[in-house]
């Protein structure tokens, strides 16, 4: 690695990464930017620099680390909290440094996560472009009150408590289940409690082996008739086949998405001219009670200069062989 200058593979670059990055990017740290995902097919495009920088849906492989590893990339640094598309012990034993962004923003995915609830409750999407149609009928509009209703959050890390903290607001009953994290701000409950008794459940958890498909058949049938599932934190912890089947059934009342298990190949693209190849998701969009957002939780500007000043300082710190604040490993 070069004594003057780090150089940065940049991958996954949209638009706005590459305006916020140049911005706030310190004079020593030389950035090339990929629009591409980096995998096993697109790793060589990383020969030549000291460390790449990642986001939620490149996949970070044993194979892909070989290859970066061949290359001597040192750091993997990812600009998202999110490490589950990284296989941590292959990069251990390569010895590739990996560090993260723990948290952002935790406000903004909060906010959102009450954004998709609130338009659905209350059908706004539907009465915007009614009005645009000059439509001012309510059939078809009504919706219900938040208030005295039972929120179930799943994961009470910095998102979950910081959704917790807007909902007091709201007069709701709010329980949560957490085997790690606690909070006062609600009641931690059994995850068979929090299915039987949640009006509206969000989930709020990373993504492990634990928690894959942790919304599936058995759960939906344990949940209550009716129920609203909300998820803003990674689309695997639903199973999304048991998803359509529980929406057939009119089990689940309404239902909103921000990410969604296969999304690596739809999200932060531009596929308007494109036939979508993905039936479950083109089922998913056909029902008039599902919502769907493109990964967009935490696309706030607050949030993205946090994403670039805790960047910028992982790279420093091991650009200056500190001890990495926010290393996975």
């Amino acid at each position: 690695m070069s004594q003057q200058t780090f150089k940065l593979a940049f991958f996954s670059a949209q638009k706005f990464d590459i305006l916020a990055f140049k911005d706030l990017c310190p004079t020593y740290i030389e950035i090339k930017f990929f629009t591409e995902q980096l995998n096993e097919q697109t790793a060589s495009l990383a020969d030549g620099f000291d460390g790449v920088c990642c986001f939620v849906n490149d996949n970070l492989n044993a194979l892909t680390l070989a290859q970066l590893n061949q290359y001597k990339i040192g750091l993997i640094t990812l600009r998202c909290a999110g490490f589950n598309n990284v296989d941590i012990l292959t990069a251990k034993k390569l010895n590739i440094s990996i560090t993260r962004v723990p948290a952002y923003s935790p406000e903004a995915v909060a906010e959102h996560t009450l954004a998709l609830m609130l338009t659905l409750i209350r059908k706004t999407h539907k009465a915007y472009n009614r009005v645009k149609e000059n439509n001012f009928d309510l059939n078809g509009l009504l919706g219900f009150n938040l208030h005295g209703k039972t929120i179930g959050v799943i994961g009470a890390g910095r998102i979950g408590k910081a959704f917790l903290r807007i909902m007091s607001g709201f007069g709701c009953k709010l329980i949560y289940h957490d085997p790690y994290e606690q909070t006062e701000l609600a009641q931690n409950v059994t995850l068979n409690a929090l299915y039987q008794k949640a009006d509206i459940i969000t989930l709020h958890c990373p993504l492990t082996d634990e928690t894959h498909h942790m919304i599936n058949e058995d759960t939906f049938k344990r949940m209550k008739e009716g129920v609203m599932l909300v998820n803003t934190s990674r689309g695997a912890l639903i199973d999304t086949k048991a998803c359509i089947d529980a929406l057939k059934q009119q089990k689940i009342s309404n239902l909103a998405l921000d990410v969604y298990e296969q999304e690596s190949n739809l999200f932060f693209k531009d596929l308007s001219d494109k036939i979508i190849d993905d039936d479950i998701f083109q089922r998913l969009l056909t029902f008039p009670n599902v919502l769907i957002t493109g990964h967009q939780g935490f696309f706030t500007e607050q949030a993205l200069q946090e994403i670039v000043h805790i960047t910028m300082r992982n790279i420093e710190e091991f650009f200056r062989g500190f001890p990495p604040s926010n290393s996975v490993l």
